[in-house]
């Protein structure tokens, strides 16, 4: 065996250099962020064969210093921290002191930089990880960083990157990421000599909507909510995506704390739990979103590339996020989502109001139709504004003449097709639903609300599960019996390795308990909260709901699709059903008129 011996600072760097740069878009990251804490307000980059020839960063930030270029291209050697409290509570993007040196170690590297009130710029040269004399130079007040040949000292590195667009593709979408995160600074992104991205900057902060539709497109935004919500000395702002907008790929997910971009499972979790009942399966909802919380609440000196985070209380971030788009998501009512322009929503109490839990739920156990209540609850409510069908023998199912701004959302039914549409005229035009699946939706709904005015009720197992776990699990069970408690189970540990079950929620006691409960274990152990019982009998009032609705080929009545529409507008959520799928359609006039080619 060779005997110890410390290993060259070119290798070093070399070896930093694997953690922190992956590939050129690493780069361009390390650099931007390094503009963006100088207080840049243009950052232009300029892009070759992606990135492999040429990489170049140049800005008007405050610059560095001519004594401390050197410094800038050695390892460990910042002006973000100095000490262990800094490191607790760091403010800026970057800190470790390890990009520039790791960068230069794997690439012909230049540095050129001036200060405000330095007379001239200043350039340093660093050919794989060895540095020349700084010399003067030619430069506006900021800095400008060259990063030529990347890998091209490490030929198994280089061999490894892939091809031109690839690349490119990573960087345009780095770019696109931090333009989001920060709307009142220029950005320009060059390719090959052209300019493929041109960000302007924004001057008042009600604009950040434009940023975001000028890097995401116009569409993203106008089908999106927009979720602002402070609480726990944490602040939520951004857009979220309706679920009618979700993509085929996790591609458009933009989640910034503090201004960093970051991965976080506890992030992606509490995201998933809130599109759990609005999601068609295998889609993934698209959401640009800022989290805003005291530095010292998270670590960012997790991994070198610091794109991913931990936070000090995941509970409690897990259950801001979740509250807070749950409640967003909740507002995406059919209706809700139309141009404001000559609508004015219905204020009317919901048939729920009106009707007796069961019928309300639409169950009624093979007696009779869920919906036949609707005709007669319309029928003595001549004064709930609701009955807008002149029904009188004279003149059955006539459309009364309603002033535009009295129109509400969905408009007023006018036909039923092959019994699974209705048709309703509304101030836009053509609204098109799915009965099914509306009704579906606002069973469910109804379903769990009444689940929640009871509260979690449990019984007593006849005899009592006894569970074989490993050690950490029973050790979950004994530090979190509470919470347990909380959600309707009854769990002791009996052993090192063992745990009874003695409580379960009602809803669920036929169900595989045993399964369950690890289930709610493995959430705890992961992300400190579980809502397994929560979803567990979600989906079971989901599969009552879709059984107690209305079928297909059901012949409604004018007043009874009404009714439907009525409810659909105030309902939560009633934009899709219970399994993801749209309720609901508008085709406007303009898109009626392209049909048929009029005006042409």
């Amino acid at each position: 065996m060779p005997r110890i011996h410390p290993l060259p600072s070119e290798l070093v760097n070399q070896i930093a250099a694997g953690e922190v740069i992956e590939r050129p878009a690493s780069v361009v990251k390390e650099l931007v962020e390094n503009s963006l804490d100088a207080g840049a307000r243009r950052i232009e980059i300029d892009i070759e064969e992606g990135g492999a020839r040429l990489i170049r960063v140049r800005d008007n930030g405050m610059g560095i210093d001519s004594e401390d270029l050197a410094l800038a291209v050695s390892a460990h050697a910042t002006s973000k921290i100095s000490s262990f409290e800094d490191l607790e509570s760091v403010g800026t993007l970057g800190f470790r002191g390890e990009a520039l040196p790791s960068i230069a170690s794997v690439s012909r590297f230049t540095l050129t930089s001036r200060t405000p009130d330095a007379e001239a710029a200043f350039r340093i040269e660093v050919d794989g990880g060895k540095p020349h004399t700084r010399r003067p130079a030619q430069h506006a007040v900021g800095s400008s960083v060259e990063v030529r040949d990347l890998f091209y000292n490490i030929p198994a590195r280089r061999k490894f990157l892939r091809a031109e667009r690839t690349e490119f593709n990573h960087i345009d979408d780095l770019v696109k990421s931090i333009a989001l995160a920060n709307p009142g600074v220029e950005f320009r992104l060059g390719n090959n000599g052209k300019i493929v991205r041109l960000y302007k900057p924004l001057k008042e902060a009600g604009e950040a909507a434009r940023r975001v539709s000028d890097v995401l497109g116009d569409e993203f935004v106008a089908n999106c909510l927009r979720v602002e919500h402070s609480g726990a000395g944490m602040s939520l702002k951004g857009w979220v995506g309706l679920p009618t907008a979700s993509r085929s790929q996790a591609d458009q997910q933009y989640f910034h704390v503090n201004g960093r971009l970051v991965r976080d499972r506890v992030v992606s979790h509490a995201v998933r739990q809130a599109y759990a009942d609005v999601l068609f399966h295998g889609r993934h909802p698209a959401f640009v979103l800022f989290l805003e919380l005291d530095p010292r609440g998270v670590d960012v000196n997790v991994h070198p590339a610091k794109s991913e985070v931990r936070f000090r209380e995941s509970r409690l971030i897990h259950e801001f996020l979740y509250r807070s788009l749950h409640e967003a998501l909740a507002e995406a009512r059919a209706g809700s989502t139309l141009p404001a322009e000559g609508i004015q929503a219905a204020n009317q109490p919901g048939l729920a109001s009106r009707l007796p839990f069961q019928q309300q739920s639409g169950l009624r156990l093979g007696v009779g139709e869920p919906l036949a209540e609707y005709a007669a609850v319309l029928g003595t409510q001549g004064n709930s504004g609701q009955r807008v069908f002149d029904t009188g023998a004279n003149a059955p199912g006539q459309l009364m003449q309603e002033p535009e701004a009295d129109i509400p959302p969905l408009g007023f039914a006018i036909a039923q097709l092959h019994g699974v549409f209705v048709l309703a005229q509304n101030a836009q035009g053509l609204i098109l639903v799915d009965m099914h699946a509306a009704h579906e939706r606002i069973t469910y709904e109804r379903l769990k609300r009444a689940q929640e005015g009871e509260g979690i009720r449990s019984q007593l197992l006849l005899v009592p599960q006894s569970m074989a776990v490993s050690e950490r699990e029973a050790a979950i069970v004994e530090e979190q019996g509470a919470r347990f408690d909380e959600l309707g189970f009854e769990i002791s540990r009996s052993g090192p390795q063992a745990i009874t079950v003695r409580r379960v929620p009602n809803l669920l006691a036929s169900g595989d308990v045993a399964q369950l409960v690890r289930d709610v274990i493995a959430d705890f152990a992961t992300h400190g909260s579980s809502r397994r019982v929560e979803e567990a009998g979600n989906e079971l009032l989901s599969t009552m709901a879709c059984h107690g609705s209305v079928r297909a080929n059901r012949r409604l009545s004018l007043p009874e699709m009404d009714a439907l529409l009525r409810d659909m507008e105030a309902t939560e959520r009633s934009g899709q059903c219970n399994h993801g799928r749209p309720t609901w359609v508008q085709l406007t006039m303009p898109e009626l008129d392209r049909l048929f080619l009029r005006g042409r």
